[in-house]
């Protein structure tokens, strides 16, 4: 619709029922294609973090960069800068502009950086490549996680944000395997060998972006700016898919939305909404978001650098004490997700989130005072991570859910930095700070902090969650635009 024509209904308010009949829909293999083409954000920035973690060494060796200890570790700090000022800038536009036309933007921009990391030639012009690539994928978490949640049936909404947001752990085995093959210098030089690691990751950014292309608008972002038409249409094309696979379709429950039409919501209704009326919720959102970004952030980053200080494992072996713990790390999604839509979202936050903080300090004690050894070491991670992935999920999750239409997206990216910036970026400075003392103690200490953090999201989570297990997102948090 031309712009002209969005200016001339900003007066107009629409009856829709373009919710109520997304929701009513049986799982198809339309859904599929939804979680494939934009699950795979999540598995591109699984494969980057990972790629990092595991060249750690060799970035560090005259065959790589020639990095120090705390030139790794800041570069995974610049990566996160890259992605919180990436949400903030792409979460705003996805909103303004539309979830598809920025999830191509996003996933582009990744490409191309990721390409450029493959090509770098010292610290400088790797950490831009690697703050590029953060743009990138800091831009994804907003709009993948608005669309996955519009177009995804209420019914399974948990399960299925879960487990997208779980293949982050399917990049990270990926990436550990493509690193422990491409570092082993069996028939590639561990010079090469790095960088063709990094170009994997383009080569399946430009791959998926293909697929992106068959991924329509979100039809409740097109009914807020005046598309009415045109979400009537795209729905209308999805369910005569459906159709044909499922035969009739149940009618839709509820009665009508009416929307007033408007180009953009103001900047006062934004922070309005999240200072005022959603001003616990949003608490509830910083909570959530900062403690897992420094568990996650903490621990994943830094582990390679740990196993190699601490336990003496070889750069070449590195990747195959990742790939347990990403394992593990997306089994727990995949086997925990249904849960959160069958037991509810509020109990099993709190769970996930306090047992992941309790269960890290019982690694983390006889780590500090040396007496687990590497394998037993491992395994507590990994039974940690089967958790704690399921706790980071949920975070986004819960953000995606709790706010209204209109600043989804923007209230994804605002949390995802603001909590990356408290619990996140400084992390890994922290922790390289932490390693290079060489004393097992202070680590120990940093874990520590990221097991408080942990519990105090589920302390929160107890008190103030919002439960929306099996609800319509509209039922959760009513539209601004609403009538």
């Amino acid at each position: 619709m031309p712009e002209n024509a969005i200016k001339q209904n900003q007066n107009k308010t629409i009856e829709t029922d373009v919710p109520a009949r997304m929701d009513r829909l049986p799982w198809s293999g339309w859904h599929w294609l939804i979680v494939c083409a934009l699950g795979t954000s999540w598995l591109l920035d699984g494969l980057q973090v990972t790629l990092a973690g595991s060249l750690a060494g060799i970035l560090e060796n005259k065959a790589g960069l020639g990095l120090t200890d705390p030139q790794v570790t800041a570069t995974a700090s610049i990566y996160l800068a890259g992605a919180v000022s990436g949400a903030i800038l792409f979460g705003y536009l996805t909103d303004r502009l539309g979830r598809r036309r920025l999830f191509l933007i996003t996933l582009a921009t990744y490409s191309l950086a990721t390409l450029g990391s493959a090509l770098a030639w010292n610290f400088l012009s790797f950490g831009l490549f690697r703050f590029i690539t953060g743009l990138g994928i800091g831009g994804e978490y907003a709009a993948i996680n608005s669309a996955v949640d519009e177009l995804i049936p209420g019914r399974v909404r948990g399960t299925v944000d879960l487990i997208v947001n779980g293949t982050f752990w399917v990049g990270a085995a990926f990436g550990s395997l493509a690193s422990l093959y491409l570092l082993s210098g069996r028939g590639i030089p561990p010079n090469l060998g790095w960088r063709i690691a990094f170009g994997i990751g383009a080569i399946l950014g430009g791959g998926v972006l293909l697929l992106r292309l068959r991924v329509p608008e979100s039809p409740r972002w097109l009914m807020l700016r005046g598309h009415e038409d045109e979400a009537n249409k795209v729905v209308s094309e999805i369910e005569e898919r459906i159709k044909k696979q499922k035969g009739d379709l149940p009618k839709p429950e509820g009665e009508k939305l009416k929307i007033a039409v408007r180009d953009h919501t103001p900047w006062k209704d934004i922070f309005g909404n999240m200072l005022g009326e959603n001003r616990q919720r949003s608490i509830l959102a910083l909570v959530l978001m900062a403690a897992q970004a420094f568990f996650f952030n903490a621990v994943f980053f830094t582990y390679g650098l740990v196993v190699k200080k601490f336990f003496h494992v070889s750069d070449n072996a590195l990747p195959l004490y990742l790939l347990p713990f990403a394992i593990a790390s997306f089994l727990g999604p995949l086997l925990l997700g249904r849960l959160f839509d069958k037991i509810g979202r509020k109990p099993m936050i709190t769970a996930a989130y306090g047992a992941a903080g309790v269960l890290l300090i019982v690694a983390a004690i006889p780590f500090g005072i040396g007496s687990i050894g590497m394998h037993g070491f491992g395994i507590l991670l990994d039974v940690i991570f089967f958790i704690a992935s399921s706790a980071a999920s949920a975070a986004y999750l819960t953000v995606s859910e709790i706010f209204p239409l209109e600043i989804r997206a923007f209230a994804i990216a605002i949390f995802y930095a603001i909590g990356t910036l408290l619990g996140g970026v400084g992390a890994p400075f922290l922790f390289g700070v932490l390693i290079a003392s060489g004393s097992k103690a202070n680590v120990a200490i940093g874990y520590g902090i990221g097991a408080a953090l942990m519990m105090a999201g589920a302390i929160c989570e107890f008190f103030i969650g919002v439960e929306a297990a099996g609800k319509s997102l509209e039922s959760i948090s009513k539209p601004l635009q609403s009538r």
